[in-house]
């Protein structure tokens, strides 16, 4: 049985496809040159914003650069992160569209990656880059750990990150509506100890689903399912790097702020 917690990874996803198709069918190459292109347009877009950013104002320390760079960028950001959601739930309830949907999900999540990244690196030098590669670090470490067998995802396993992964959003959404509110969960950005140990348990977590995507995406190659799911397979690791990069950069910068 096919489980995943990544929800654009679901046994429902794979198995609700028509496995006919004039195309061909669903290889593990096809799906890591679709991941290339992706990460490449992610990257694109990312420096665009990144750019902008540095150019809207002088360096002046991280409390003025900081403010200014959220100025100038932050229209582009919100472009991004909704529109990556909507392209995202396209990309989930139509997956035939993948093709188009996934590349248009990869330039709006770069917009909101560059902002965010910009915004980081103003108040700490040098965290941007020690993100990135531990996220591509990780990817590279338990692909290694996946291929040669040392971390099997087992069916307790899954569902151990499955229930993980769920808690997890749970309480990101309680702490989303507390702020409407002016209010939020202190060990989210809390600097602190606990705090620390929170954000390393998510990193812990969000690293883990990649095991599962790997296994999906094996899986639905071996089944023969449809060509275009190959793009819907780079879409659902796309997904989940974009939050372990996101959920690195976080913990750093909790670290930065202990010294």
């Amino acid at each position: 049985m096919m489980r995943t917690s990544n929800p654009v990874l679901s046994r429902r996803a794979f198995g609700a496809v028509d496995s006919f198709s004039t195309e061909g069918t669903m290889t593990i190459q096809g799906v890591v040159n679709k991941s290339l292109v992706l990460l490449f347009l992610l990257v694109l877009s990312a420096s665009w914003v990144w750019n902008k950013a540095f150019q809207s104002a002088p360096f002046m320390g991280p409390q003025g650069t900081g403010a200014a760079v959220s100025g100038s960028v932050y229209p582009l950001m919100m472009i991004g992160l909704f529109g990556g959601m909507i392209f995202a739930f396209v990309t989930i309830f139509k997956k035939e569209w993948s093709n188009i949907t996934t590349p248009v999900y990869a330039v709006c999540e770069g917009l909101f990656i560059g902002g965010i990244s910009a915004v980081f690196e103003m108040k700490y030098p040098g965290v941007v880059m020690q993100a990135v590669v531990l996220t591509f670090g990780t990817l590279f470490c338990l692909l290694i750990a996946y291929k040669s067998g040392l971390i099997r995802a087992t069916e307790k396993f899954k569902l151990g990150i499955v229930a993980a992964t769920g808690a997890i959003f749970v309480v990101y959404l309680v702490n989303w509506l507390m702020s409407f509110f002016g209010a939020s969960i202190p060990l989210i950005n809390s600097s602190s100890n606990f705090g620390i140990g929170f954000s390393v348990v998510i990193v812990i977590i969000a690293a883990l689903n990649l095991i599962l995507d790997f296994d999906l995406i094996e899986q639905g190659a071996s089944v023969g399912m449809p060509k275009y799911m190959e793009w819907y397979g780079a879409f659902a690791l796309m997904v989940t790097l974009v939050w372990l990069y996101i959920e690195i950069l976080r913990l750093l910068a909790k670290l930065r702020e202990r010294r």
